[in-house]
């Protein structure tokens, strides 16, 4: 599949679950931001990554949307398989997975560290003003990680935003930080972390009540940790929004110039998504017909 990258900025406080799943996913030199190959000048980026027959995608290490499998050793997950799908039908049959922090995934597309993000990223209407996105592969609800037993009693945001003593941890750059914000939580009851394993250390030592992420990246992390210490809340309510209960549409992310390359994506995503190819492709991550998106658009998503 090519090298593995990895792109993260210098953090001397990583908690340990994250660093050492940097060092696990470290397979290729990276000492500072990695740049691809200037495209000889007049191409665009498509024509550059089918001439070479190789592209970039960006991914921040959250299963079961991309991450690292060290067992394989290789990058995985919905996107980076449906990546590969669709960009083989393109003619590009070579990927190079660039590691770098969530909240970096967008900076590091605009700064052509890499081509494509490939980590499922939600459709958010500030995100649409800084990349185009590829219409939706899938739609999925929230849930919380929190200690065994739920001590705060802890099944929605607004739980978090009623309780003065309960505190939330979150991903940075996600958009479970947005929702905590709609609810009412105030900032210093909200704790930010680099990734999701990070979040979930949180729980565990006790510095937040409860981790709020997508419903497939809080089930992957309950059955993967074998302290027992954690469960997912059951039930939960989805955080209601001006009105309305909010449900996230992951995608690809482009950047705006590159509409050569997003139109030759998506016509062919188009006619993958919600084929039994596709379903199959998914199932092991935890994917279903469930979280199929419907006939919802990037450009619909995009108005929120």
């Amino acid at each position: 599949m090519g090298r593995i990258v990895q792109c993260l900025p210098s953090r001397a406080a990583w908690p340990a679950t994250a660093t050492a799943l940097a060092v696990a996913a470290f397979l290729g030199g990276c000492s500072g931001p990695s740049e691809p190959e200037a495209a000889p000048s007049g191409k665009t980026t498509l024509e550059r990554v089918v001439a070479a027959g190789s592209a970039r995608i960006g991914y921040a290490n959250e299963a079961p949307y991309a991450y690292h499998d060290s067992a394989k050793d290789r990058v995985t997950g919905e996107a980076p398989e449906i990546a590969r799908v669709i960009l083989a039908d393109i003619g590009i049959r070579g990927v190079e997975a660039v590691l770098t922090e969530f909240g970096s995934l967008i900076p590091g597309l605009n700064a052509k560290r890499f081509d494509i993000i490939a980590a499922g990223m939600y459709i958010l209407p500030e995100r649409c003003k800084q990349v185009t996105f590829s219409n939706p592969t899938y739609s999925i609800g929230e849930g919380f990680v929190v200690k065994a037993g739920n001590p705060r009693n802890l099944h929605s945001y607004e739980d978090v935003a009623k309780n003065p003593d309960a505190t939330l941890g979150v991903v940075a750059g996600t958009v479970e930080r947005t929702y905590a914000r709609a609810v009412g939580i105030p900032d210093d009851r909200v704790i930010v972390f680099p990734s999701a394993p990070s979040a979930l250390a949180g729980v565990q030592a006790e510095r937040v009540d409860a981790f709020g992420g997508t419903s497939l990246t809080i089930q992957n992390l309950v059955d993967k940790s074998t302290s027992g210490d954690v469960e997912r809340a059951h039930p939960f309510t989805d955080p209601v929004i001006d009105g309305k209960s909010v449900r996230g549409y992951g995608a690809f992310a482009f950047r705006k110039s590159d509409k050569d390359f997003i139109d030759a994506f998506n016509m062919r995503l188009g006619k993958f998504i919600g084929t039994e190819r596709h379903l199959d492709l998914v199932r092991p991550f935890g994917f279903t017909r469930n979280e199929l998106p419907g006939e919802v658009t990037a450009e619909q998503a995009c108005r929120g």
